[in-house]
């Protein structure tokens, strides 16, 4: 039951704001459910992969996808995600987790911070801002190497780029975003899978409230106000960044 409950909580943050299956799901599950960090990052994957192939039809329907845009991040992210995950195979688990541990919660600490920053801090003259989105591919494909390492950031830091290097209105932020992090979730996951890297009997519960909560998020996004969600999610996410790293000293 608890792990439904967090997989509902989640995924319906995830169909409101694009942002928090990776970065939230994966320290929640080394740290509550005490998962090895391989295993807390294919569970994860998996469970974004289902969640946003539940809600990915929706923002189509709705035209909220910039197609032209998601392609600019599909360059980079697809074989960053690959580098990411050769990365996390290579290190030695039983002599590297406090290391992971700290790196992660790193990550997942500044990139919450930053995203925090963004969203307190919204610019009067954003409407007028350059579009840059030339910049996607290199960003996505640091984005990409993150969400095979630790399967954070496709939500957060994709939307971070998107808000500050495109002209996208929020919703199609929101779309474009979480099908980004369906397709590194589909490759990211496809790797940590193959290699074992997941507990099957957790993933099942997570999915089945995931997928109820998905669906619920998308269809309020139209209805209640996404930003104070994301700067409370962003908040809840540097905690739990903070924790990994004090936990990272006590393994």
């Amino acid at each position: 039951m608890t792990e439904m409950l967090v997989g509902f909580l989640i995924a319906a943050g995830v169909g409101l704001t694009g942002v928090g299956a990776g970065s939230v799901m994966a320290p929640i599950l080394m740290l509550f459910f005490k998962l090895p960090p391989p295993e807390a990052v294919g569970t994860t994957l998996a469970f974004s992969t289902i969640t946003k192939l539940v809600i990915a039809p929706v923002y189509v329907f709705r035209k909220q996808v910039h197609y032209p845009t998601l392609l600019l991040l599909c360059y980079g992210g697809v074989p960053g995600v690959l580098v990411g995950f050769y990365i996390m195979g290579m290190l030695d688990m039983r002599h590297h987790e406090g290391a992971i541990y700290l790196v992660v919660g790193l990550l997942i600490a500044v990139m919450a911070l930053y995203n925090l920053y963004r969203s307190v801090r919204r610019s009067a003259h954003a409407r007028h801002m350059q579009d840059r989105s030339g910049w996607l591919p290199f960003i996505a494909a640091g984005i990409g190497a993150e969400v095979g390492f630790c399967s954070a950031g496709a939500g957060a830091l994709g939307s971070v780029a998107l808000l500050n290097l495109t002209r996208q209105s929020l919703p199609r932020v929101v779309g474009t975003d979480v099908l980004f992090g369906l397709v590194l979730s589909i490759v990211g996951g496809g790797f940590h899978l193959a290699a074992g890297h997941y507990d099957s009997a957790i993933l099942l519960r997570l999915t089945i409230g995931g997928v109820v909560g998905a669906l619920i998020g998308a269809n309020l996004l139209t209805v209640l106000p996404a930003r104070p969600l994301r700067v409370a999610l962003s908040a809840w996410l540097a905690c739990l960044g903070i924790q990994l790293c004090w936990q990272a000293f006590h393994i």
